[in-house]
Parts: structure tokens; sequence; C-alpha cells
């Protein structure tokens, strides 16, 4: 057994077609059929169900596959670990970033960030913290920028920026004569939420310490913060904003208003979290550096017309 027949598994599970498998491994389809038929006798286990020249992994076998995922994956971080050793600032590096930061901060931080790392393009990945730690954890990821203390001794985190909560709701609610509200004032019951999963949502329950109180209001979870921003547009509720989102929603007109909201808890604090030791460390510094600039001028920017400041981290 060797990376090469591990490859093969991995592209017959893939493209479900042992031609195309064979294609995308740039050899002929005999070649690749007959090593995986090698291999299957070498484990004593039958890979996948055959159909023609079609095929899909066995019940028995899926675990397998998942090993020789695991396998040429950690082949792969071997080089790149002895490629980030001679240089951590060459090469591609791989940055999660969470799904409510995602849409708004990257797309005003690429340009800094491409001056900043003029060797190191960003590969990004939109995920929920759990699954980005995760691949983090498991080498997939360098780092990921997310908004919950990771609480792990293995994770390294570099604070980024301290962002506001908006109170948000439709433009002819007669809510928007106010600039603040306080945590005290929000009634749970009202609030859109995101799906479980989404540390936004959590942060607001615990916000309003409405865990127990949010049966009282209609269950809505949407998917994504611009579903909630739909609905909340629409009169439906009001829902819970990080400043950049807010600022993003106000300047495409998109029919809301909102309240900065204050007291404790009013706000969440943005990381960019990566292993310990990471041979890529001096570079996510420097990426850390230049999102911290970007954000902190960003949502500086936001607040000036509420005469509001922000903390950076």
């Amino acid at each position: 057994m060797n990376l090469r027949d591990l490859e093969y598994v991995v592209a017959v599970a893939d493209y479900g077609h042992f031609g195309r498998a064979a294609a995308a491994c740039n050899v002929s389809q005999p070649t690749l059929s007959g090593q995986i038929l090698k291999l299957e006798a070498e484990l004593g286990l039958r890979l996948f169900d055959r159909e023609g020249r079609g095929a899909r992994v066995s019940d028995r076998a899926a675990t397998v596959v998942a090993q020789a995922r695991a396998t040429l994956a950690a082949a792969a971080g071997v080089t790149a670990a002895a490629d980030a050793a001679r240089d951590p600032f060459a090469g591609e590096l791989r940055l999660g970033v969470i799904t409510t930061v995602a849409p708004y901060l990257p797309p005003i931080a690429l340009p800094e960030l491409a001056q900043a790392l003029p060797r190191t393009p960003l590969y990004l990945v939109e995920d929920l913290t759990d699954r980005l730690l995760a691949r983090v954890r498991d080498g997939a990821l360098d780092a990921a920028v997310i908004a919950t203390d990771p609480r792990q001794a293995k994770m390294a985190a570099i604070e980024l920026y301290d962002e506001p909560f908006f109170l948000v709701f439709s433009d002819h609610s007669g809510k928007r004569r106010r600039a603040s509200i306080g945590v005290e004032e929000i009634d749970p019951s009202t609030l859109l939420l995101l799906a479980e999963g989404h540390c936004l949502r959590d942060q607001a329950l615990a916000l309003c310490d409405a865990a127990e109180r949010m049966a009282l209001g209609a269950d809505v979870r949407g998917t994504s913060l611009e579903t909630l921003r739909h609905l909340a547009s629409a009169g439906q509720g009001a829902t819970l904003a990080p400043l950049l989102a807010y600022a993003d929603w106000r300047r495409s007109g998109a029919g809301i208003a909102g309240l900065r909201i204050v007291g404790d808890g009013a706000s969440r604090l943005v990381r960019l979290i990566f292993k310990r030791g990471s041979p890529r460390e001096a570079a996510l510094e420097a990426l850390a550096a230049s999102l911290r600039s970007t954000a902190g001028a960003a949502l500086a920017k936001s607040l000036r017309e509420t005469g509001s400041t922000v903390k950076r981290a």
C-alpha cells in the first residue's frame, strides 16, 4: 500500500466512477482499477460496490475511505510544514471565517492583505465555529476568525477587534428616534435568531438572558444573517446584528433601522485562532495585524454618525 493507492481510492469515492477518477489521477482506467483490486485483496475487504464503471463506497468500507482521506491530508501537511518552516510567508494560507463575519470583513480587508502579505495568497473557508475549530485542529486550516473563546490549550488566539451589537428592525417600526437601547429593555420574545450552531445565536440568548423565555415568541431560526435581515425588514421581528453587518445593510438601503445595544454583553470579541507552534505563526501575526487595522478603521467609520466610539483590541 502506498499514497498513490490511497489517492485512487479517494478519487473513486469522490467521482463515483472509475473512468472519471482515472482521468483525475492522470492514469488509465485499467491501471486505476487494477491497483484498487490489489489493495482490496491486501485489505481483505471490498471497498466499492461496482456497477459497470460506476462505483459507490461499500457500507463496510466507509471508515477505510475516511482514513485514506486523513492519511493523504497528513502527508500533505508534512510537505506544507516543511515549506512553512523554510519560509512562513511563502504559499497559500488557509483561513476559516465564521458565517457572521465572512460576508462583511474579508471584502474590505483583502486589498490591504494583498499588500501586507504579497507572497501569501488566502484560501477562505466560511463555516460554523465548531467545524472551523475542528479543521484547525486537524491541520486542514492554518487559522480561523471566530467570535468566541476557543478555551483550548493547544490553540493560540490573537484579539482582533471588539464589535458592538445593534438591535435591527424594520425602518417603518417607529423606533429609530433613539440612538441606543439597554440590554434590559429588549423583549426576547420578538427576537429573530440564527439556527443552532451559530455562535451569534448563543450570544443573543445570553445577552437577553432569554434561553427559556424564547418560547414566548415565534420560533424563527434563520440559516444566515441575511435571512434575518429580510425578515426584520418585512416587520417580522427584530434581530441582533454585529456592527459590520448592520453598516453593510444600511449602505445597501435594506429598509432597516437599528439601535446600538448598551450594557453587559453588548459586543463580541473577534479573534484569530491557530495551533500553538504553527510554522506559519509569523505570517499569521502579520495577517492579524492587517485585519485589526482594517476592521478598526471600518468600525470607527460606521459609528461616527452615531457619535459612538469603538474599542480596539
